[in-house]
């Protein structure tokens, strides 16, 4: 019996010609949606679909240091993804991000990557 896979990967997701600042941009790994912000010059990561109810939050909007679901108007935390507004409770799943000669990497777990649904 093997163990499950669970050690980081570091993975390559963007150019950061494709993220100006204050854009942000959906990418897919592994068939999950994540979303890019650069927020101020730095990249925050998190799970591209809204925890309340699935809706790409691509086709929301950047509101000071949070993103707003276009859907039902939830907000959460760049940082931290915290869930800030109704009807949102769970918060995003955050993913480690930095950019290395010009691209956005992303640190993720093996295996599947996690979402809050």
């Amino acid at each position: 019996m093997t163990a499950p896979e669970t050690a980081g990967r570091r993975v390559r997701v963007a150019r950061m010609d494709d993220l100006p600042a204050g854009t942000m941009l959906m990418v897919q790994v592994d068939g999950t949606n994540i979303l890019l912000v650069n927020h101020e010059g730095t990249v925050r990561a998190m799970q591209g679909t809204c925890s309340h109810e699935y809706f790409e939050l691509d086709r929301g909007f950047i509101t000071g240091d949070s993103i707003t679901c276009a859907l039902h108007l939830s907000r959460f935390d760049l940082a931290t993804g915290e869930a800030l507004d109704p009807p949102a409770e769970l918060p995003l799943a955050t993913y480690p991000a930095e950019v290395v000669d010009g691209e956005v990497v992303l640190t993720l777990p093996g295996g599947e990557i996690p979402v809050n649904e």
